[in-house]
């Protein structure tokens, strides 16, 4: 069968790869500057927070603009791994118990990202790093 969009398939996945990383961003920028409403902020963060605030900062701006976007959706995708286990897990098995679908569903599509690459509209792909 064929896709119901496949002539926009390279369209869909750039948007994809865009919220993925601004979603990402924003909760980096919730623990790191407190410009969402939360529990966490500047002054909050610390240890594994401040870690997890650079990265989501950084690799969410990185695979936002597409560039060394599969490195830094590599990262990104084990910084969702280890918190689904750090922070879920412990509270049951299933995502949907444990209220961990958010970071099981951003770790596979940063995983996607990281073995397709930034795709062709990418600052990667017009340095032709693509």
């Amino acid at each position: 069968m064929r896709p119901i969009l496949g002539s926009v398939s390279e369209l869909v996945y750039v948007l994809l790869r865009i919220v993925a990383g601004f979603v990402f961003w924003c909760h980096g920028a919730q623990k790191l500057v407190g410009m969402f409403p939360g529990p966490q902020g500047p002054m909050h963060v610390h240890g594994l927070f401040l870690v997890a605030g650079i990265i989501e900062l950084v690799c969410g701006s990185l695979v936002i603009i597409g560039l060394l976007a599969s490195p830094a959706a590599l990262l990104a995708s084990g910084e969702m791994a280890v918190a689904y286990f750090m922070a879920h897990f412990p509270h049951g098995f299933f995502p949907i118990k444990n209220m961990g679908e958010p970071a099981v569903l951003l770790c596979f599509i940063f995983l996607y990202i990281s073995a397709k690459g930034a795709g062709r509209f990418s600052v990667d792909s017009f340095r032709g790093k693509q």
